[in-house]
């Protein structure tokens, strides 16, 4: 069951991830041409617009997970976010349709944003509902799996610049990536539907929340504002990994194309086995002190890992390497510390309250403030400082959430 729901969790992120990897093939495609550095601005700002998206998107997913179901929602989620994905590698481009063709763009990445916000909170949610002896484990295999979706992205992403020619990337190839990222959430739709649901929701179906958002935010706002900072390192530093690194490394510092998606996708790989020996480690020790460990390499390596990249000729299967594994510990803890803030009756509700206000802000809103450092300051390496920034959000809440958070018998009820 864990691996069922982390799974989707997996081709899910492929379908919302892919589209930061391929912002450049997107820009020229949906925006108009003649001014490349403000058509890739314009598409991370669509992107942006699907992580925007995400708060409202919670809300709505967890009112009925809390109240009705863990199961329902998944179900719902991933084949809407298939059919989103499948219509964005079909439909025209600004050339062709004019404004209809970005106006549709955003729309789709909106209904996107909606159905990713339900989709992750509710995976930590039935894990460690669903596995109670190994609760730190099994978030790290859901983020595991997550991972693995963005490292097929990636791997789709090398393949296709393999095979195709530039050109032909800039005109079709990107279509490739989305029309096979919704076929693999169909799969994973069809999967879903043999999901049971938790054993703790079934304990207290009959005593669940009636309003579930509004009970969390009148009875637990303290845990809502810890949980976003718990969040915000992993927020901060993925968003900008997944979504800003790609185009980032390839237009503003001129790393060879294929050189970076080789790093990308051995960074991601490095990313999601590091994690899954933290969150191990997890339940065998206070995982605060995870979040602190990963919080004290950043503070001082995310500058300098920027600072290193900056120079244009460092080793990419080094450095990117060195930073994904360098947050470890904040990727295989800060799920399990989040879900044990909130009860069982609002915990749907709680986790995606804080999951999508940290990510919206940080994953979402972190590539636009790159580049806006950038163009501000003139410092290429200027995006470090954000890591910098969350880092020490993280550490803070490590210490915040020493004691902090439900017992597992209070979790229950």
């Amino acid at each position: 069951m864990v691996v069922l729901a982390a799974l989707g969790g997996g081709l899910e992120y492929y379908d919302f991830i892919v589209y930061g990897i391929f912002a450049q093939a997107i820009a020229a495609a949906f925006f108009p041409a003649g001014a490349p550095a403000a058509a890739l601005t314009l598409s991370l700002a669509v992107f942006a617009v699907g992580y925007l998206a995400r708060p409202l998107g919670g809300m709505v997913s967890s009112h009925f997970g809390d109240r009705y179901g863990r199961k329902t929602v998944f179900v719902v989620t991933v084949f809407t976010m298939s059919l989103c994905t499948l219509a964005i590698g079909l439909i025209p481009t600004y050339a062709q349709w004019g404004l209809a063709a970005t106006l549709l763009l955003v729309l789709l990445r909106f209904v996107q944003g909606l159905c990713i916000g339900g989709e992750l909170p509710g995976a930590i949610t039935f894990v460690v509902e669903t596995a109670q002896r190994r609760p730190g484990f099994a978030c790290g295999i859901v983020f595991a799996l997550v991972n693995a979706g963005v490292l097929l992205a990636a791997f789709v992403n090398l393949a296709l610049g393999a095979w195709l020619p530039p050109e032909a990337m800039l005109d079709y190839g990107w279509r490739i990536a989305f029309l096979f990222g919704g076929v693999l959430g169909l799969v994973s739709f069809w999967l879903r539907r043999n999901l049971e649901e938790t054993p703790e929701f079934l304990r207290i179906r009959h005593d669940a929340a009636q309003q579930p958002v509004r009970e969390v935010v009148r009875d637990h706002r303290g845990a809502i504002l810890l949980g976003c900072c718990v969040v915000a390192l992993t927020a901060g530093f993925n968003g900008l990994l997944f979504a800003h690194m790609p185009a980032y490394l390839g237009q503003v510092l001129a790393y060879p194309r294929q050189e970076v998606a080789i790093a990308m996708n051995v960074a991601l790989l490095a990313m999601s086995l590091s994690l899954l020996a933290a969150s191990w480690l997890a339940d065998r020790m206070p995982p605060q002190r995870l979040l602190r460990a990963s919080s004290l390499l950043l503070i001082v390596g995310g500058p300098m890992g920027y600072a290193l990249l900056a120079r244009g000729d460092a080793d990419l299967l080094l450095v990117l390497p060195l930073l994904a594994i360098a947050v470890a510990g904040a990727n295989g803890s800060f799920a399990y510390l989040l879900a044990r803030l909130f009860p069982a009756r609002v915990r749907f509700s709680g986790v995606a309250l804080s999951l999508n206000i940290s990510f919206t802000l940080l994953s979402g809103l972190g590539p636009l403030a790159a580049n806006a450092l950038i163009d501000a300051t003139g410092w290429r390496a200027a995006p470090g400082l954000i890591v910098g920034a969350v880092a020490l959000i993280g550490l803070a809440a490590s210490f915040a959430s020493r004691g902090a958070g439900v017992s597992r018998s209070d979790a229950r009820g």
